[in-house]
């Protein structure tokens, strides 16, 4: 058996690495897209267009704007002179927020009395407008501590936030693990979902049938050389984010390969699963990706879990990227304990049994 097994093995290994198409998808496409998408998705927003109404001509006011201009989030400050123009640059996407200052306000603060600012954001971009007015407030509280080192009235109480695990809040530290906990699912996902789908293609299946192979050895020899390949892919995008773009690595790197191989053996079932459906290979990546959608939307990649409805919470549970995606932050930003690593790694060993065991199933019966 083990001789079958090894000729299998070999005989997989060797043929994704012939086929040119593999060899992109598999081996280099992954950390390319890692590399690009680590920069091009990100939660940070920056470069954004302003527009400012001032109808004050004190020098308070312009204190305030010119913070506006020296801060490195707004990389263009729109003048306007009427309210109505303030209309025409949110909804023709000029500027993303509009700052009112009225006339009042240097006569009010040098009366001691609150001068108002007025935000106008654009709620289309609900998120980038939401973090443009988290940045607005923050310079105009800056301003209020100011006003009361001068003596003016003292501000609210002054909030001093501390940020662990990322204390400069940078983007790529947030992006990375997560785009390699999704990047790897989707090698795992491509390497086992045309594995079958690309032997009846090619017209190589009905060999297998007529080997010495059982059906389980079939599966075994096919599963492994996924493992393999889906594992070296992992390992070259986890060296571009740890070597080429700074992402501090914290934690154990053996507790992350042998959860690595729960979480891709989990992947592997569901991809085998899928080519056993499939007649070929188009059939293959289009079912492939009718899981992969809903799988990554549903991991807490793109929102977070906390804000799903409870019984849709529970059901993420059953999703191995979710479980992933928990360990890969927690390895990379913070030296998690081993603990907390088994506690997701064994929901991802059962789904593991469970879609290797269905797939194996399939696999007999497609070939009765």
């Amino acid at each position: 058996m083990w001789e079958r097994l090894k000729a299998l093995i070999v005989k997989e290994l060797l043929a994704s690495a012939r086929d040119p198409q593999t060899r992109w998808v598999v081996l280099f496409s992954p950390p390319f897209l890692l590399l690009i998408y680590a920069f091009a998705i990100t939660q940070e927003v920056k470069n954004v267009s302003i527009a400012v109404y001032n109808q004050d001509v004190g020098i308070e006011s312009r204190e305030l704007i010119s913070r506006f201009e020296g801060s490195s989030t707004f990389e263009n400050i729109i003048y306007l002179d009427s309210m109505q123009a303030i209309s025409r640059a949110i909804d023709s996407k000029q500027a993303i927020m509009a700052v009112h200052i009225r006339a009042d306000f240097s006569r009010r603060l040098a009366g001691g009395r609150p001068a108002d600012v007025q935000l106008i954001v654009d709620g289309r971009r609900s998120n980038a407008a939401q973090i443009v007015q988290g940045y607005a407030t923050q310079i105009v509280a800056d301003y209020n501590a100011a006003l009361a080192r001068e003596g003016l009235p003292p501000p609210p109480t002054a909030v001093i936030a501390r940020a662990w695990f990322n204390p400069n809040f940078e983007p790529l530290w947030f992006a990375v693990p997560a785009l390699f906990a999704v990047l790897t699912a989707v090698v795992g996902f491509m390497v086992s979902a045309l594995t079958v789908a690309r032997e009846r293609e090619l017209g190589t299946f009905e060999q297998l049938l007529v080997s010495p192979l059982q059906p389980v050895e079939i599966m075994v020899g096919k599963t492994l050389p996924a493992l393999i390949i889906a594992t070296a892919s992992a390992t070259a995008m986890l060296a571009l984010g740890w070597l080429v773009l700074g992402v501090p690595f914290r934690g154990s790197l053996i507790l992350l390969y042998g959860s690595m191989i729960v979480f891709l053996t989990s992947i592997i079932g569901i991809g085998l699963f899928i080519s056993s459906l499939a007649s070929n290979q188009q059939q293959a990546v289009i079912g492939l990706f009718i899981y992969m959608m809903p799988a990554v939307l549903l991991s807490g990649y793109a929102t977070p879990i906390e804000n799903m409805p409870d019984w849709l919470q529970w059901f993420t549970e059953t999703n191995p990227i979710t479980h992933f995606i928990f360990i890969c932050k927690g390895v990379f930003m913070k030296d998690i304990p081993a603990t907390v690593i088994f506690a997701h790694t064994w929901p991802m060993a059962l789904i593991a049994m469970f879609t290797l065991s269905a797939g194996a199933w399939l696999f007999r019966r497609r070939l009765a």
